[in-house]
């Protein structure tokens, strides 16, 4: 074989090398998923974020006050309803998770109707944990959806877990799964969401 017979090789190789789709793939527990699976989430959560802290209404599970207007008699299921329609045309959230929040909403519902838990005006509701669910805390950076980063990444087919961080140091993480819906993530679940955890009643 001639020089340019073995230059002409070796490029054709390093080309095929280079646009290989397993040159873009990240290879763990022999599982392989693409870079831009990761970008795509990572991208997801910010956008959502961003939506949620400046064009979301923050009007999840709006309560009903009696007579008096002393006490919660039950929710909303109006503005429920409308809220479930907002959240849907983000294209942020999947039916897997609209299905589980207005589980949550209708659980809350009968729950004040049928007088198992009682909320009065001017207080916490007795469901969640005083936190906002949206990221299971109080307190956050400004703007902390610049600085979101996916953390623990497994994706299996058209469904992936992770949690995310912020900025700020310490241990924060937040659980969340995303699922493929027609070729594109979005968000299954959050962890302030937890069907269980959210609607259990404290004696």
């Amino acid at each position: 074989m001639n020089h340019f017979k073995l230059f002409v090789f070796a490029f054709s190789s390093l080309l095929l090398v280079s646009f290989s789709p397993a040159a873009n793939a990240i290879v763990k527990n022999e599982k392989f998923y693409f870079k831009t699976d990761k970008q795509e989430i990572e991208s997801l959560i910010r956008k959502a974020y961003q939506w949620i802290e400046s064009k979301n209404n923050n009007n999840d599970f709006d309560p009903v006050e009696n007579k008096k207007k002393d006490k919660y008699i039950g929710l909303n299921l109006t503005v429920h309803k409308k809220r479930l329609e907002d959240l849907k045309k983000t294209n942020f959230f999947s039916q897997q998770f609209l299905d589980n929040y207005n589980k949550i909403a209708l659980k809350i519902d009968s729950n004040l109707k049928n007088k198992k838990i009682e909320w009065f005006v001017g207080e916490l509701p007795p469901f969640g944990n005083d936190a906002n669910p949206w990221c299971n805390c109080q307190d956050y950076p400004d703007e902390y959806w610049k600085t979101i980063a996916v953390n623990n990444l497994k994706i299996d087919n058209n469904k992936a877990s992770f949690y995310w961080t912020w900025s700020w140091k310490g241990d924060f993480k937040y659980k969340t799964t995303v699922v493929k819906e027609n070729g594109v993530w979005k968000i299954a679940s959050l962890e302030g969401f937890n069907f269980d955890e959210f609607t259990k009643i404290y004696q």
